[in-house]
């Protein structure tokens, strides 16, 4: 069974306002494909139409080369996690499982394992409103993988989970596609998509942005930058911009060093007297890769502090 999910020229507005925009993108078996990019993207709107709650104004979101209408089993074939609040409130956690898997021909020993799995067992007879956020999102986990799916669609699942439970989901993600599993999970916290995710979707303002694998694109995003720890700091910056290199304080008593390679940065320093505890090539975080990849494609901007920022040749 083709379990791929492919998004083709989806088009939709709300209104005026386009949000979704041209985006075409593909998530295969076998991968943790993370969704990302800034509020307002279109990443929310696009999983709705995936699942069928939204129709496309023009374009196709299939999975396996078919709408989602038109799956004939859809719990046993897509999992999907789209608001964790969507549950009465009244209803014990447990129990809204049993009306999904008694509806479908389940037994009450899959509620069960399940219960376990995302470590709710002790809790599946309390109501669903007394959960925390972070409980309703592992109910919600619960629910998208109650009919075993090949494909899951997770939008913000660690959103509220504390850092066990963000630890909990990496693996769960990771095993799941291990599995063979096409899974795509949507986030803007990318820092909790680098140790999970292998293939990232970058949107902005409704179009790609990006479509790269994470280690190609943290690769790039490093490039050719050496990080230096030095307690002398000005006069560091002194001498690496004298040499023609950008350098910019990214900490107390750490630079980032452009377009100087790591032996010249030492020799350098050791010419000069300038103590430094370390030296070595830069490697970028998800975070500052997806941070540059969106720059032009956040809808609202903070202005920052690029004070410690120097380049040669600027007073």
């Amino acid at each position: 069974m083709d379990t791929t999910i492919e998004v083709s020229g989806l088009h939709k507005r709300f209104g005026q306002t386009p949000a979704v925009d041209g985006l075409s993108f593909t998530a295969r078996p076998g991968h943790v494909t993370g969704f990302v990019g800034p509020n307002g993207a279109g990443k929310s709107t696009t999983m709705r139409m995936l699942v069928g709650l939204d129709l496309p104004d023009s374009g196709h979101a299939h999975i396996g080369g078919r709408p989602y209408r038109a799956l004939r089993t859809p719990l046993y074939e897509v999992g999907a996690l789209l608001d964790a609040g969507a549950i009465h409130p009244n209803r014990r956690g447990r129990d809204h499982l049993l009306w999904l898997a008694h509806s479908h021909g389940l037994s009450a020993r899959r509620v069960d394992e399940l219960l376990e799995l995302v470590g709710l067992a002790s809790a599946g007879r309390r109501r669903a409103g007394g959960y925390s956020l972070g409980m309703r999102q592992r109910l919600g986990i619960a629910t998208a993988l109650l009919g075993d799916p090949p494909v899951l669609l997770l939008d913000e699942p660690v959103n509220g989970l504390d850092p066990e439970g963000i630890r909990w989901i990496r693996g769960l993600l990771r095993s799941l596609a291990a599995e063979g599993r096409t899974v795509l999970i949507s986030s803007h916290l990318m820092s909790e998509l680098e140790d999970s995710a292998d293939h990232l979707v970058v949107v902005g303002r409704g179009r790609l942005v990006a479509e790269t694998g994470v280690a190609e694109l943290l690769a790039a995003a490093s490039g050719n930058r050496v990080a230096v720890r030095t307690e002398a700091r000005v006069q560091a910056i002194a001498v690496l911009t004298g040499e023609g290199a950008a350098v910019a304080a990214t900490g107390r008593d750490t630079l980032t060093v452009t377009d100087l390679p790591a032996e010249r940065v030492i020799a350098l320093l050791t010419t000069h007297t300038i103590p430094f505890s370390e030296v070595s090539a830069h490697r970028a975080t998800l975070e500052e890769a997806y941070m540059e990849l969106t720059r032009d494609s956040t809808e609202f901007h903070a202005a920052g502090d690029s004070a410690l920022a120097h380049h040669p040749g600027e007073d």
